[in-house]
């Protein structure tokens, strides 16, 4: 028994070097990433976007150039000016500070979805790899058949009886995308599942909660962080679609989907009351999808050198104390 519980150790040090923070190597191999991706010019470009976002977002919530619910009936659909940078809507609200508030209430929904995605996502990967077979086959049936389900019909379902809130968003995006995220990931949580360091694992006692914990996450975990940024960028298009079907984000909050849904009406009137919200939600998406490209380029050994040069040296130093 002992002979085992030591093989495993060895067998998980091995292959799963990088991910031990005992060793330090986690935070080097996180600080190999970022600069990998920094190097690139999409990835920069991504950082440097995500960055400003999640800075106007804080400075929202203590500033913005006019209250929201400042208005002005004699200055309608005003052109950018001194006193609106980008101009002001039809009812005289001042269009940046809308979009201001609305950069902290998109940035609150995608962080919540994709916390929420990632945690259903690895129990749903965990009931697929469970050791009862039953179990194990009804999950990737059910899975299979719920995967089809459109993300904007769980929504209207949810809407029902919870009216149009930030949780139906919430909630119907993160069950639709941890179902595509445990497909995506279950062949590389497969693989990793029938390694010898798991099995010698399992039979030296620990559990499969444990094992799952502290072996297979930490090897999928590139994979979970690649399929979340991704994820991320498509919420932001989810919240403007669901909440211009009326089943989003309610009325008198701020969001860069109502400041759609409440211009495009008037786009022949005022083309920049949707131009500013539209470019906005662009440039953010794009910045999370170029950022989702880096970081997948980033995290494989195969396309970044110095990653596979660390782990390398994490391994020999890893075998040289064993």
């Amino acid at each position: 028994m002992t002979q085992k519980v030591k093989s495993a150790q060895r067998a998980s040090e091995t292959l799963a070097p990088s991910v031990n923070p005992r060793h330090g190597a986690w935070r080097r191999r996180m600080l190999t990433v970022l600069s990998s991706i920094w190097e690139g010019g999409s990835g920069r470009f991504s950082i440097i976007v995500l960055c400003c976002w999640m800075l106007v977002a804080v400075l929202s919530l203590v500033w913005t150039p006019r209250s929201l619910w400042e208005t002005d009936g004699f200055h309608v659909w005003q052109s950018p000016s001194w006193a609106h940078l980008l101009g002001t809507d039809g009812s005289g609200a001042d269009i940046m500070s809308w979009l201001m508030a609305g950069s902290a209430t998109e940035l609150g929904i995608v962080a919540l979805t994709v916390l929420l995605t990632a945690t259903l996502g690895c129990l749903f990967v965990l009931s697929m790899l469970s050791s009862h077979l039953m179990l194990a086959h009804a999950s990737v049936v059910v899975i299979d058949a719920l995967i089809s389900l459109p993300t904007v019909l769980l929504a209207l379902i949810l809407a029902v009886p919870l009216g149009p809130s930030v949780m139906v968003i919430v909630v119907a995006c993160s069950f639709g995308y941890s179902l595509n995220l445990a497909r995506v990931v279950r062949p590389q949580a497969l693989l990793v599942a029938r390694s010898e360091f798991v099995e010698s694992s399992l039979s030296s006692g620990a559990g499969a909660f444990r094992v799952f914990r502290t072996h297979i996450v930490p090897n999928i975990l590139p994979m979970l962080l690649v399929q979340l940024s991704m994820c991320a960028g498509t919420v932001i298009l989810a919240e403007a679609g669901l909440t211009y079907l009326g089943i989003g984000v309610p009325s008198g909050v701020a969001s860069w989907g109502h400041s759609l849904t409440t211009s495009v009406r008037f786009i022949n009137v005022y083309p920049l009351a949707v131009i500013w919200p539209g470019l906005v939600v662009t440039l953010v998406v794009v910045a999370l999808n170029l950022f989702g490209d880096a970081l997948r380029d980033a995290v494989d050994p195969l396309t970044n050198p110095r990653l596979r040069e660390h782990r390398t040296q994490v391994s020999t130093t890893v075998g040289g104390r064993s």
